[in-house]
């Protein structure tokens, strides 16, 4: 078997391991197609051509001579460029930055991707400070969606979601506050892991709003997308926020598949009326999962507005210092947002706290009742660059912030989250399938039983170059 750039990551592993091509052949395959495509979707501000080689070449003489290969030897993957990549700025998709000193060491998942055998090529294009949803930079320009480059890729993990889904690199990692995995999923047609807050440690990578931000992987395959999340765990004290739990692997529970699990429909908050493409997807997740049950997670709508008020404060009180100083330097469109944060009175940031723990406790009142509930992850597929509203239930409401209308209030309480892609007659659109705290291993069950049904796949591009 030979590989191509739609190849899946562990299957490229097995074939660098059993000698039938070499890391440095596929790593140079690479690196040549992001020479040759990139400039279409604008998915990566950095390309790390000289360290990923020196990693391929380091790889082949330790198969040469005889050592153990990990379970992602060879495996090229690319990080939004708000982690820190050694000997680059991490620009968190911001002009301010790109000014800081190259960073000295990787992210903390950066390095242990890399330990498991991946190779780093490079950085990716996202929203200015992760604030958006639709991955139109103003800074590196807007980041294009790889089945139709009029449109949007989604944010604010645009380059993670379009560079995997154009056949540059097999796996990539995004961040998470308020659904930046699962909407670049959603309008790229790959699938997304969201962890379940606290489980993968942030440490090395720029921040956005601390009590909400998540970080996970991309991939085109749902083995792939285990692997890589195995790869990743581990607790790690340098981040306040992740917990110190022992490492439960995902990969070896896949084929389990679904019988016996309780699964439900989302309604109510999550219905899809007048949304045909996220109204079919649903359908069809739902069908082939056997779910039957429809349910409302009440209170869905208050842990949205929630969400929007904790990421206005927290992120706005983070930045304080740069707004003073550069305001100018900013995106308008994020700059604003961060001044309404810093002007919110305390009472309404104390008040979301408080709506967030009374919406968690209610849904893990649901969840007594259910394994998993699928919910759509975004309203529409991918609009066009530009697009501005969104006609939505009747109503014309403004798209950059609806586009998370979905993923919001599952963020806002850090439950796991499998965003699955479906493919009908036109634009790919995403299905969100959720679990309770820690049982990621069932939402990847779930996706993997999706893409062995054939109802979820990823799929190359026809119109790339």
């Amino acid at each position: 078997m030979s590989f191509d750039a739609f190849t899946p990551a562990h299957l490229i592993a097995a074939q660098i391991r059993d000698g039938a091509v070499s890391c440095e052949t596929v790593v140079t395959g690479f690196l040549d197609r992001i020479a040759r495509v990139n400039p279409q979707v604008n998915a990566f501000t950095d390309v790390t051509a000289e360290r990923a080689l020196a990693q391929a070449r380091r790889i082949d003489a330790a198969l040469a001579a005889g050592k153990a290969l990990g379970p992602l030897a060879g495996v090229p993957f690319a990080a939004k460029n708000l982690f820190d990549i050694a000997g680059l700025p991490t620009r968190a998709g911001s002009k301010i930055n790109r000014e800081r000193a190259p960073a000295p060491r990787d992210a903390v998942l950066i390095e242990r991707l890399s330990a498991a055998g991946a190779v780093l090529v490079g950085g990716l294009n996202m929203g200015e400070y992760a604030y958006d949803f639709t991955g139109e930079n103003a800074h590196d320009g807007a980041c294009r969606n790889p089945h139709d480059l009029a449109r949007m890729a989604g944010g604010s993990s645009s380059g993670s979601g379009s560079a995997t889904a154009a056949g540059l690199a097999p796996l990539s990692l995004g961040s998470d506050t308020n659904g930046s995995i699962r909407v670049p999923s959603s309008l790229c047609g790959v699938f997304g892991l969201k962890p379940t807050y606290g489980r993968l440690p942030r440490t090395r990578s720029f921040p956005f709003c601390d009590s909400l931000d998540h970080l996970g992987p991309f991939a085109r395959d749902v083995t792939d997308l285990a692997m890589a999340y195995d790869a990743m765990q581990a607790g790690d004290a340098h981040d306040r926020a992740c917990a110190q739990r022992a490492v439960e692997p995902a990969l070896p529970t896949l084929m389990q598949g679904v019988s016996g699990l309780r699964i439900a429909v989302a309604g109510g908050y999550f219905a899809t009326d007048g949304m045909p493409e996220a109204d079919a997807a649903v359908k069809a997740v739902a069908e082939a999962l056997g779910a039957t049950r429809n349910l409302a997670l009440e209170g869905a709508g208050i842990a949205r507005a929630a969400a929007f008020l904790i990421t206005n404060a927290e992120s706005a009180a983070f930045h304080l210092d740069r707004l003073r100083a550069r305001a100018d330097d900013f995106d308008p469109e994020t700059r604003d947002r961060f001044l309404a944060g810093a002007m919110q009175p305390a009472a309404w940031y104390i008040q979301a706290q408080a709506a967030r723990r009374w919406f968690h406790d209610e849904t893990m009142r649901v969840f007594a009742d259910v394994d998993l509930i699928i919910a759509p992850a975004t309203p529409c597929p991918a609009p066009d660059i530009g697009q501005k509203t969104l006609s939505l239930r009747g109503e014309t409401v403004p798209l950059r912030p609806n586009l998370g209308l979905f993923t919001q209030p599952i963020s806002c309480i850090g439950l796991p989250v499998a965003a699955v892609p479906v493919f009908g007659a036109g634009l790919p659109i995403g299905v969100q399938v959720i679990a309770a705290p820690w049982r990621e291993d069932l939402c990847l069950r779930a996706a993997y039983a999706l893409q062995l049904a054939g109802v979820c796949a990823a799929k190359a591009p026809e119109k790339l170059v």
